[in-house]
């Protein structure tokens, strides 16, 4: 097979519009894989304009109008569209980063471009607005367009069905993964550009739709953000975007945190988690290359895999203890997440829990509930518990929310909602808002967790949450080292023990 190839599992024509043999160029539109190295949906678009020796252009768009858009994303977006626009730089690739400033302004920019390509490829995301997005494009364009899947390393279609537990897809994957690690993504896709006819976005395109100021993409110009008509109660967190900066923080990770990372990931005070997830839910750094880092590391060869399929977390992969669970956090967990999203469209609703889980909340649905809080007072973190509000805190000041602490966040959610359904929708809209990571499979999988999804009946039966798993404050207290996490986040709330009213 051809290096550049992409695997025929990973494209998808979604349309029945056949590629355009006068096509003057080809079209990637960069939507979730927003990065120039390890990706398939660039090395395709390459590989493509390559085979028909014409040029390549690179749409990034952001637009003003989708859910929960805020200054706090719009950065993140925007400090990777600085990082692209200096990568593509010096290829023969033209790159268009495009910011709306204006809802409506970016209708027909996509057109526009696709009016004279070859074909149109773009990136591949089972959540959020972008597989309607994606597929209502596709049938207005009259050219072909492929969607690249570049989410994880097992490529969606190549789980057959979502899977209930993490236990049954790791199992799967011992069986099934083997030659999907053997096919990854090139490096440095663009080494593959350096032959392709210079391109050049058509005049009329930059007439009305100049490409975005680097001032204001890498934030040199902050009244530029700040004039779009966004939600700016939500700031852009501490953290900076883009793939330098989500490179950095993976040789942090596996310099400083890899090793201690099974045993301190659950400790807030340890800080030991990657801290990658926001960089792998906007595509400025992929899974792919995070695995390829870790195993590296490792000196790891594929001799090393175990040959049962045992479904254990340890083990598998015959590498140290750090790198063993995180593989499986960023395998099994997260693409736990992707497969079920991929096959379930509903993912995002209460009804898509487990038949078990509906039944035991249904029945609890009715339970009294010592502590009910609004959705405005959950927002500003006004409850009587003082580890809840600093995990709280943490969510509104940093946009994330320690490990361990997201599962006990979302459980109390569930626990001080009028209803199950009420608690869903809750954490929906608090994590998207406020979450960098939100609005992303693995994020939709930790809170449907919190309600029972990959999960099993637990005992003894409890009130509100029937056989859903429980957790409490008091045990997590007793659990964690929290008192630096508490002066840092619990606006002076230090006391640890929770005490009822």
């Amino acid at each position: 097979m051809d290096a550049a190839a992409v695997p025929a599992a990973r494209v998808a024509v979604i349309n029945a519009a056949p590629a355009n043999d006068k096509g003057e160029h080809v079209l990637y539109w960069m939507i979730a894989q927003r990065r120039t190295r390890w990706s398939f949906g660039l090395q395709h678009a390459i590989a493509e304009a390559a085979a028909r020796g014409l040029p390549l252009i690179v749409l990034e768009a952001l637009r003003v109008g989708y859910p929960w858009a805020s200054a706090r994303l719009h950065r993140f977006v925007m400090d990777g569209m600085a990082d692209n626009q200096r990568r593509f730089a010096d290829t023969p690739v033209a790159y268009l980063p495009w910011v709306e400033q204006r809802p409506g302004e970016g209708s027909g920019l996509l057109e526009a471009l696709a009016e004279r390509a070859a074909l149109v490829v773009t990136d591949e995301y089972p959540t959020f607005f972008l597989p309607r997005m994606v597929r209502a494009a596709a049938a207005r364009l009259a050219v072909r367009v492929d969607l690249v899947d570049g989410n994880g390393v097992l490529p969606l279609r190549a789980a057959p069905d979502p899977f209930p537990t993490a236990y049954a897809f790791r199992r799967f994957l011992q069986r099934s993964l083997r030659p999907h690690l053997a096919a990854l993504p090139l490096a440095e896709p663009l080494a593959l550009a350096a032959g392709l006819p210079p391109a050049r976005v058509p005049d009329a395109v930059l007439a009305r739709w100049p490409a975005t100021p680097l001032a204001a993409l890498d934030g040199s110009d902050p009244c530029w953000l700040a004039g779009l008509p966004i939600d700016h109660a939500v700031p852009p967190a501490p953290l900076r975007g883009g793939p330098v900066a989500g490179e950095a923080a993976l040789a942090t990770f596996l310099d400083e945190r890899l090793d201690g990372y099974g045993a301190g990931r659950n400790q807030p005070d340890a800080d030991a988690s990657s801290g990658l997830s926001p960089y792998l839910h906007f595509g400025h750094v992929g899974a792919h290359e995070v695995v390829a880092a870790v195993l590296a590391r490792e000196s790891w060869e594929p001799g090393r895999l175990a040959t049962t399929a045992s479904g254990g977390r340890a083990g598998w992969w015959g590498v140290g203890p750090g790198a063993e669970s995180f593989l499986d956090q960023i395998i099994t967990w997260r693409e736990l997440g992707f497969v079920f999203a991929f096959h379930r469209p509903d993912h995002m609703s209460y009804d898509a829990l487990p038949g078990w889980a509906i039944d035991t909340l249904e029945a609890h649905a009715g339970d009294p509930r010592p502590w009910v809080y609004t959705h405005e007072q959950l927002e500003a973190a006004e409850t009587h518990d003082p580890i809840w509000n600093a995990a709280q805190n943490q969510l509104r000041e940093e946009g994330r929310i320690h490990n361990y602490l997201r599962m006990l966040w979302g459980k109390k959610v569930l626990e001080w909602s009028p209803h199950p359904r009420e608690a869903v929708l809750t954490l929906i809209a608090l994590n998207d808002r406020w979450a960098l990571d939100g609005r992303d499979p693995n994020s939709y999988s930790g809170i449907f967790w919190c309600l029972g999804r990959f999960d099993r009946a637990w005992g003894p039966e409890r009130a509100i949450y029937g056989k859903i798993r429980y957790m409490s404050s008091d045990n997590t207290a007793r659990k964690l080292r929290l008192d630096g996490y508490l002066r840092r986040f619990g606006a002076g709330q230090l006391e640890l023990g929770i005490r009822r009213k």
